[in-house]
């Protein structure tokens, strides 16, 4: 069908990428050997009293696909790095890391990770997605926990050899 007409040339509807792809692999998959996957997606919870309005029933709905979608995705991202292990050849193989805003540092198999407490890293992934400003000492703490769980997941998984960052970016403010 051409779409190359009004109104889809004259009239522009925007959303956020994520709606199609949120850690954004389509494009990466498809020419890069290497990719490196940074999710601070969303955490699908219980709810003990669910919504019974149809129109808060569908957004749950429509969210739980959306998790589902993330967890297959991370899966087949995580797969291939394994695969990379024992076929780097494979059209399916890719070298790289995976990291996310729920990650315990601790798993990583390092002895010298920058220290991350995982009760305080969830307590900053519980921070809501938004366009208000937050805190200075917040968003620095933010920053500084992705830094932290980025270097962790390059120097576990894509290169041995990387040095250990002196401290975080903002070290007053820790995580």
């Amino acid at each position: 069908m051409d779409l190359q007409r009004p109104p889809f040339t004259t009239k522009v509807v925007l959303t956020d990428g994520g709606v199609y792809d949120n850690m954004g692999l389509e494009t990466v998959w498809k020419s890069h050997k290497t990719v490196l996957v940074s999710n601070a997606g969303g955490d699908m919870h219980a709810e003990e009293e669910p919504k019974r309005d149809w129109a808060q029933h569908a957004y749950r709905v429509l969210n739980m696909i959306d998790s589902q979608v993330r967890a297959l995705r991370t899966r087949q991202v995580i797969a291939s790095f394994a695969l990379h292990a024992t076929k780097p050849d494979s059209d399916e193989a890719r070298k790289g890391a995976y990291w996310g805003i729920r990650t315990d540092i601790a798993d990583y198999p390092l002895a010298d990770p920058l220290p991350c407490p995982h009760a305080r890293t969830m307590q900053l992934a519980e921070i809501a997605t938004r366009l208000k400003r937050i805190d200075d000492v917040t968003q620095d703490r933010l920053i500084n926990w992705r830094y932290a769980v980025c270097d962790a997941a390059l120097r576990a998984h894509v290169n041995k050899e990387l040095k250990r960052p002196s401290d975080f970016p903002y070290p007053a403010s820790k995580v």
